[in-house]
């Protein structure tokens, strides 16, 4: 890439930003330092242990986020929801320690007045139906609080959720399930369907009455991943509205790196770790496993084999992009941080995409999701009440 080719590519972001849809700093925060900003600074350089700070984001062109308010889906009931209100307590905690560069953001309209200001939206989805226990008025508080999407499963399914991960039980949704994307779309809390089985899409697809995204999911059709996009479900995203934002992650783009990312997991699991454990002593025995055995590398190039396979399925106005930064132990050549999107941009501009066709991947398909859903969310608000139904009344279990 030359400077020139940089430098274009630099240009357009600064008239659309990236919204990123899925960044796991919060839980890398947990990790690395219980939280504390004062033992590690965001306002530094903190690559050598994270792949964001704010000098990195503004660099690559970041211009909202959504912060994951992540717990690990072996956390459960209690403790996953307090688990969830310590991860937004430190998104709001981060977002007032630097007013100058971050803007609180619950709404379409707060992204364009962050991006007028100069100012990265700071938003916020929650990962993992775990994370409100089942409970309705769990859901609505998280949405009071300042959660604008929250992705169905994780990598285990939930009492009312397949996950894509696990084995089918519920076989899509259950009627509680569906009573949660109702209330979703009633709230104006967006469906992520990143992380469920094809059969969840479908269903939830099928249910939902306002557009759905998936945070950081790519196309199955180009890595025959599990946590990957089907093509007859990318087929749909134009009759809801929703989009697919791609992720970099190396297990789900290329082929080559699901093997041996599956040896990487069981070295882990045999040296006492969580396979996501990105902690300093869980990245150490992830780094002298790659020593020992050299992995596939995924490219720049690669992440936009699935952009190009997405937009020909789904449209151009239904891909976005959602890079899981802090939320992987190994990252893609050329995405090795949130700096690295005027490389992705390049290779776009490389590839004969048009200046417009990128500000709708980068900013506008993004922002236009959020905005629809909440205009579902105020037509529903005139004939739909707050649900006060129960997993126990609709599935009969608990």
């Amino acid at each position: 890439m030359t400077p020139d080719q940089l430098e274009r590519a630099r240009t357009l972001l600064r008239d659309t930003p990236v919204v990123d849809g899925h960044n796991d700093l919060p839980w890398a925060m947990r990790t690395h330092g219980r939280y504390d900003m004062d033992a590690l600074d965001l306002a530094a350089d903190q690559s050598a242990s994270l792949h964001t700070d704010l000098d990195r984001l503004r660099a690559g062109g970041v211009g909202a986020q959504f912060w994951s308010v992540y717990v690990r889906s072996d956390l459960a009931g209690d403790h996953a929801v307090s688990a969830t209100l310590e991860q937004i307590d430190f998104v709001r905690a981060f977002t007032e320690r630097f007013p100058d560069r971050l803007y609180p953001a619950f709404t379409a309209d707060d992204m364009e007045s962050a991006r007028a200001q100069g100012r990265i939206a700071s938003l916020m989805g929650a990962e993992g139906g775990h994370s409100i226990d089942c409970s309705l008025a769990t859901l609505r508080a998280l949405y009071r609080l300042g959660v604008r999407y929250m992705t169905l499963t994780h990598n285990d399914n939930v009492p009312w959720a397949d996950s894509a991960t696990d084995e089918p039980k519920a076989h899509g949704l259950t009627r509680f399930g569906r009573e949660v994307v109702r209330e979703m779309n009633r709230l104006g809390m967006l469906v992520d369907l990143s992380h469920v089985s094809p059969d969840t899409m479908r269903a939830a697809l099928a249910t939902s009455r306002a557009p759905v995204i998936f945070s950081h999911s790519s196309a199955r059709a180009i890595c025959d991943h599990p946590r990957n996009v089907p093509d007859d479900v990318l087929a749909l995203l134009p009759g809801n509205g929703g989009i697919a934002m791609a992720t970099f992650v190396p297990k789900f783009v290329l082929p080559a790196a699901v093997e041996w990312t599956a040896a990487a997991d069981a070295n882990m699991t045999a040296h006492g770790f969580h396979p996501l454990d990105t902690s300093p002593a869980g990245m150490e025995c992830q780094r002298a496993f790659e020593a020992a055995h050299p992995r596939p590398v995924p490219t720049v190039a690669t992440i936009a084999d699935h952009l190009d396979h997405m937009r020909e399925v789904a449209g151009i106005d239904h891909v976005g992009l959602g890079g899981d930064f802090d939320g992987t132990a190994f990252v893609t050549a050329g995405l090795d941080d949130v700096a690295g999107y005027p490389n992705l941009v390049t290779e776009l501009l490389e590839r004969r995409w048009s200046a417009r066709d990128i500000g709708k991947l980068l900013w506008h398909n993004a922002v236009r999701v959020l905005r629809d859903a909440e205009g579902a969310a105020r037509e529903l608000q005139r004939t739909r009440t707050p649900s006060i139904a129960t997993i126990e009344e609709l599935d009969g279990n608990g």
